[in-house]
């Protein structure tokens, strides 16, 4: 199996990472994100654990959507005091 950028595969030693998409290759490695919603380097010494997977089944995690934290309230100032005449 030829590893290329945009490839759809699965690791055949860890199925509970789910499908993966490669996202980068160089000649040591090759860096997929996986629908668990990890990116892993996958040395090429181990490209044969790899296995062609459906393009359709690739579904990565939706972006989160981020929280809004609410607004404390603003403390009520002190008043300085002013020295005795």
């Amino acid at each position: 199996m030829t590893i290329k950028r945009g490839t759809v595969v699965s690791h055949s030693g860890a199925l509970e990472w789910g499908i993966g998409k490669v996202v980068e290759v160089t000649p040591l490695r090759a860096t997929i994100l996986f629908s668990d919603g990890v990116t892993r380097k996958i040395a090429s010494s181990h490209y044969t654990i790899l296995q062609p997977a459906d393009p359709a089944s690739f579904v990565p995690l939706p972006d989160t959507i981020p929280v809004e934290k609410p607004r404390a309230t603003p403390k009520p100032r002190k008043k300085a005091k002013q020295p005795a005449a």
